[in-house]
């Protein structure tokens, strides 16, 4: 199928043809001919750089209204917004924070690119520009089996198909094993292919060689004898297997389990990398001066330092500018490896020759467990690029077991997508939006909401009954709802309302918990003598929405003297903290964010902490949103703290 023979206008004819899509790959002509241009509703299950992305496009070019294109990261949004924006005469917005806002500027644009969870606060904070979406396009739908972001997407969805009747979905994943569960869900006409653009071939590789699916084989004959005493199995033969595609001409990405082993392995590898052209030296010496003016951390140093060499590590420790230097200067070849965390697989698009993956564990703070076969398939996917590389090549790492890995991973179908909707920690919020924006007042009403979502597609949502029930009994003791006739009329007591901290709680985007921590930490330093901008740090540090800071065995003993120096400052008590280890985690997070607010620089907190310097802007970020949160919720209480607007216009 030729793109000059699409329902599109010619200037975006003639876009597509510049970018060297004259033919539609077969998947893309599929969902042509399943009506994607024609307003049907579509589920694409095809492999990684099989043109998602051109799919996305074609449906939202001919809808007949604004496009929704809806991502689960914000790296995500970031790239599809500069691919979108290079559409002739596309106006096309980004929305990815600010939860405390329908953002109503987001109307005046033909496409919008937002997180999952943009759209539901927007949506619980009244936006009308919803009702005129056209087509709502949906990518990683396969996500919605994911325990923290699963809930809200398919939350999402249901909301968007209950306030847009006839919109038009589009869902993109990954092959998953029921995606046509999925698809009936939607009620969308299923594609589903396993066609790739460029061959991929897998296997797994001990330290003597790789074995293919294929059932062919390529030595590596590395000799343990022959390696230092301190050398690790394992990553010899994974640098092995990169300079072996490096030395063929093509890119290489390795997947480890942490952070420090992602470090590790670059820096491993930067005394193999190949030489290279004046010009790509100079391009690397450029990224690397880039790299190093966004800060003057150790972290930031080390990358740079690396992409000199022609490599480099990802991770969520970095920057999010040093990760997009990285991902760009990959794209245009410029670096050769990139040794990353398993986050960059369902992230932006960084395809390589040959893929390894050394590491198939990872840790969950009570132990390892192995990786889904979807992660690991969303890992092999991204080896082979299209119009570059003649093949891709995956290749697992197993120098015990390589048999038995073989068969955990290749040739196996990846999970189901199950919903992780019936968790009461996931309901409590979900519940309480419904209540607050007014979608249901009771009980049964709330049944009729989530009945449109993906659980009760898969479960009947009377099974969700009891746990609503419980959870709406929470909400209760929270303070959050009420029991209410609305009209003081006699009531039986079944008619439900959001408290006024209630609703504020939802507009906010906050969760329940962390509301009811907030409002009791506001009470406490109402009746504090001098509440400080500490005072406001530990309130909202000290809550589930603010990320966890590790806390080690070394400076434990320093974050209590300073807990025990500061204790008049902070609204619980050293003696009634439930969870003290967690408490003395918030403590140490607030005194990161006041002296950042003091003036402390970055370089100076991420050497003092130990954390990296994505984590600080993370934190410092979330710190911002949490306090915003804190000041609506301390005008309803009728509470003074000026510390807070004080703190955050310091962050």
């Amino acid at each position: 199928m030729q793109v000059d023979a699409l329902p599109l206008a010619m200037p975006h004819v003639a876009h597509f043809q510049r970018q060297g899509i004259e033919e539609l790959y077969p998947p893309q002509a599929e969902t042509v001919e399943a009506g994607i241009c024609d307003g049907e509703n579509v589920m694409a299950a095809i492999p990684t750089a099989s043109g998602k992305t051109l799919i996305a496009q074609l449906a939202m070019l001919t809808a007949d209204g604004p496009g929704l294109y809806i991502v689960p990261l914000r790296a995500l949004a970031t790239e599809k917004h500069a691919t979108f924006s290079e559409l002739p005469g596309v106006d096309v917005g980004i929305a990815t924070g600010d939860y405390d806002s329908p953002a109503a500027e987001l109307a005046d644009h033909d496409i919008v690119v937002a997180t999952s969870e943009k759209v539901d606060s927007a949506i619980r904070n009244g936006a009308s520009w919803v009702d005129d979406i056209g087509c709502v396009v949906v990518d990683e739908v396969h996500l919605l089996g994911q325990a923290d972001r699963g809930p809200t997407l398919e939350v999402t969805l249901a909301h968007l198909r209950r306030l847009t009747p006839g919109v038009q979905l589009v869902a993109l994943s990954a092959t998953v094993a029921n995606a046509d569960e999925i698809a009936d869900w939607l009620g969308a006409k299923l594609v589903e292919s396993d066609w790739r653009p460029v061959d991929l071939r897998t296997g797994v590789a001990d330290s003597d060689a790789i074995t293919y699916d294929d059932e062919t084989s390529d030595p590596l004959g590395i000799d343990a004898a022959e390696l230092p005493p301190d050398a690790d199995l394992d990553t010899e033969t994974t640098a092995q297997l990169v300079d072996d595609a490096l030395a063929d001409g093509g890119q290489s990405l390795a997947f480890v389990r942490s952070r420090r082993e992602a470090e590790s392995l670059a820096e491993r590898l930067r005394g193999d990398a190949d030489d290279t052209s004046d010009t790509t030296q100079a391009d690397r010496e450029a990224v690397a001066d880039e790299i190093e003016t966004l800060d003057g951390t150790v972290t930031g140093q080390r990358l740079a330092d690396c992409v000199r060499d022609g490599v480099a590590f990802h991770h969520a420790g970095l920057r999010s500018g040093h990760r997009a230097l990285v991902e760009s200067a990959f794209r245009k070849r410029t670096l050769d490896a990139i040794c990353a965390t398993p986050t960059l697989a369902a992230g932006v698009n960084v395809p390589a020759r040959r893929v390894v993956v050394r590491d198939q564990q990872r840790y969950t703070g009570s132990g390892t467990e192995w990786l889904p076969v979807l992660e690991i398939h969303q890992m092999c996917g991204r080896a082979g690029r299209p119009h570059l590389d003649p093949y891709g090549e995956a290749i697992l790492v197993d120098t015990d077991d390589p048999e038995a890995l073989a068969e955990r991973y290749l040739g196996t179908d990846p999970e189901a997508v199950e919903s992780k909707l019936a968790s009461e920690a996931a309901l409590r919020t979900h519940v309480l939006s419904i209540i607050a924006s007014g979608f249901a007042e009771t009980e049964s009403g709330i049944l009729d909401v989530l009945a449109a979502t993906f659980y009760a597609h898969q479960t009947p949502v009377d099974d969700l009954a009891g746990i609503v029930a419980a959870v709406i009994e929470e909400l209760i003791e929270m303070g959050l709802v009420v029991r209410d006739s609305g009209d003081n009329e006699p009531t039986d007591g079944n008619v439900l309302a959001a408290t006024e901290i209630g609703a504020t709680v939802s507009t906010q985007y906050i969760t329940p918990e962390t509301g009811v921590r907030i409002v009791e930490g506001l009470r406490t330093a109402g009746e504090m003598a001098e509440p400080t901008a500490l005072t406001a740090l530990e309130i909202i540090c000290d809550t589930p929405d603010m990320h966890d800071t590790y806390l080690g065995n070394e400076e434990r003993a320093a974050i209590y003297e300073y807990a025990r120096q500061h204790a008049d400052e902070f609204t619980t008590a050293m003696g009634d903290a439930e969870d003290f280890e967690r408490w003395l985690e918030a403590v140490k997070t607030a005194r990161i964010l006041a002296e950042w607010s003091e003036g402390a620089t970055i370089e100076t907190l991420v050497e003092r902490y130990r954390l990296g310097p994505g984590d600080l802007d993370s934190r410092i970020e979330r710190a911002d949103w949490l306090l915003s949160a804190a000041d609506a919720v301390a005008d309803v209480l009728g509470v003074s703290l000026p510390a807070i607007s004080r703190v955050r216009t310091q962050l």
